[in-house]
């Protein structure tokens, strides 16, 4: 018997650059440094993975491929991020100050100077980012925030910072964009109003009280829900914030008890 609603496990997922000291109302277990907290995907929604972010230290400059780049083994990986949170100065770092040669991003790579060429965003909590398969990225220090991806750990770093991990310059400089990141791929709440990402292989709606019917129209097969505040409930089933609910469709969710909710499903359904 198909259960049609529930509440995701989670997995805490400990990294060099992460916590031990978690925003509410996460909490790291002692003596543990998070960096994700992932919602293990349902077999419905096997493709999409989404999970929280805390960061304490710079990230590495990464870049994933596109289903159409992918190689053997590899898994295509387009991502968003929106930020919940960020200590003053904080950046992220999404694409480069100006087109560069690949010869000379991997020069930079090699000796370091690479963080130089990359365009650097300073971040406020409600700022939006789509990244669609080959831009490069590395997200800063002190910065909260929500992913969505497609399932995928398919990474190739270009540079880490001098940590002692395994960089993979041929592949990411095969399906970088060696480029500026396009103004028009980031925004914020505000400016982007309620669909917040509507790309290639995943929507992301973020929603005040409860969806209007339009939202309920696009929203009438298998999703997921992430309440930013307040707390939703399905047939027996309930999430309050940090926690994500599975649905076959939007109409089986109460949402007389949220103020905000992230909303998630693939563009395919």
């Amino acid at each position: 018997m198909t259960v049609a609603a529930r509440r995701l496990p989670t997995r805490l997922v400990e990294k060099v650059w992460g916590r031990d000291v978690l925003p509410p109302p996460f909490c790291a277990p002692e003596g543990k440094r998070i960096g994700e907290i992932w919602f293990e995907p349902p077999a419905e929604l096997s493709g999409l993975l989404v999970k929280y972010l805390f960061t304490s230290e710079k990230l590495s400059v990464q870049v994933h491929p596109s289903d159409e780049a992918a190689l053997g083994d590899e898994v295509g990986k387009e991502e968003c991020w929106l930020i919940l949170d960020a200590e003053p100065g904080a950046q992220l770092a999404i694409g480069f100050d100006r087109e560069h040669s690949r010869e000379t991003i991997e020069t930079a790579a090699r000796d370091g100077s690479i963080e130089e060429l990359l365009s650097w965003h300073d971040v406020n909590a409600g700022d939006v980012f789509y990244l669609p398969a080959g831009t490069v990225h590395a997200i800063g220090a002190g910065i909260s925030l929500v992913e969505v991806q497609q399932n995928s750990d398919t990474t190739f770093r270009l540079y880490d910072y001098g940590r002692p991990r395994e960089l993979h310059l041929d592949r990411a400089l095969a399906i970088a964009n060696c480029g500026p990141y396009p103004a028009s791929e980031m925004g914020s709440v505000g400016s982007r109003g309620q669909t917040l990402i509507d790309g290639k292989h995943f929507r992301l709606d973020r929603i005040v009280g409860t969806p209007c019917a339009e939202t309920c129209e696009s929203y009438r097969s298998v999703l997921l829900a992430l309440p930013l505040d307040g707390s939703i409930a399905a047939e027996g089933a309930k999430a309050v914030s940090g926690e994500c609910l599975y649905a076959q469709n939007i109409d089986l969710i109460d949402f007389s008890a949220a103020k905000t909710t992230l909303l998630l499903r693939p563009t395919s359904v």
